[in-house]
């Protein structure tokens, strides 16, 4: 019988690639499923999961909220910060109420960091919306007077002469008290419940490979750090997968959730999404 095909969307960033190197290297047997990998900036995959294109994604958490009648949560691949996240640099530095007078560049208006910088401003800001990899340029050159950064930007701004103005992370966490749930990975919901409990076991049994064998996942990973030095790259990667991304327990639970309430409560999201998790198979 033909194999099934699974296309799973992911970021080229160094913490997704460490997170699905087993699968994409044939570290990990598949069990009849034809595993392809697209790699895409978030924001694209936000915007194809919406129409329910991929079988498996990478999507921002403030994503999620629009996918639900499509998509289960995944259990594993989560991306969460631990009193860090998404940073908004500048030039030099300035106020809160600076930033609030300023235009922002920022990768995305699904991206779970431009939600966290409306919960922290408000709606007193301007933005202009450019891929990712472009805004610490942009803020260089004067095109914006403020970036909004996420991924490995977040360690390479003192590099471009940026400053640090707002660490949204760190926010967060002292709003809360929890971590920050930034991305997620999901699962189409008409896979049916055996295929989609093998899509659970894969995209935990790749995590674990890279944890027991991080050098190695590493080495690949480094592929996509775009400009990280090794040690660079392990602190990105340590920062991104580990024991949260490894399994969602209670407490990732509840910071999504809180997370999502917080968005509707403020009116940020039109309505509480209902969010459901994929079932882990029996081990």
């Amino acid at each position: 019988m033909p194999q099934k095909v699974i296309r799973i969307g992911h970021s080229p960033d160094a913490d997704d690639a460490f997170m699905f190197y087993a699968l994409t290297q044939g570290k990990i047997a598949t069990d009849g499923l034809e595993i392809q990998h697209e790699l895409q900036d978030i924001q694209t995959l936000n915007q194809r999961c919406l129409g329910g294109d991929l079988e498996v994604s990478a999507v921002s958490v403030h994503a999620y909220a629009y996918l639900t009648d499509k998509y289960l949560l995944l259990p594993s691949g989560f991306s969460m910060g631990d009193r860090y996240g998404p940073i908004v640099v500048g030039r030099s530095s300035m106020s809160k109420h600076d930033l609030e007078r300023a235009t922002i560049a920022v990768p995305g208006v699904l991206t779970t960091a431009f939600l966290l910088l409306k919960l922290y401003l408000g709606v007193r800001y301007s933005y202009r919306v450019m891929p990712f990899d472009q805004i610490l340029q942009a803020v260089q050159e004067g095109i914006v007077e403020a970036g909004l950064v996420i991924h490995e930007g977040q360690l390479t701004y003192p590099q471009q002469g940026l400053y640090l103005v707002a660490d949204l992370g760190r926010w967060w966490f002292e709003q809360t008290g929890l971590p920050l749930p930034l991305g997620a990975n999901v699962v189409r919901r008409d896979l049916g419940d055996e295929v989609i409990g093998q899509i659970v076991r894969l995209l935990r049994e790749s995590i674990e490979y890279a944890l027991k064998h991080p050098e190695e996942a590493l080495d690949y990973a480094l592929q996509f750090g775009r400009g990280l030095s090794r040690e660079q790259g392990r602190q990105f990667v340590q920062m991104y997968v580990n024991q949260r991304t490894l399994r969602a327990g209670p407490v990732e639970r509840q910071a999504v959730e809180r997370l999502l309430s917080d968005a509707y409560s403020a009116g940020f999201i039109p309505y509480l999404p209902r969010i459901d998790f994929a079932q882990e198979p029996n081990r």
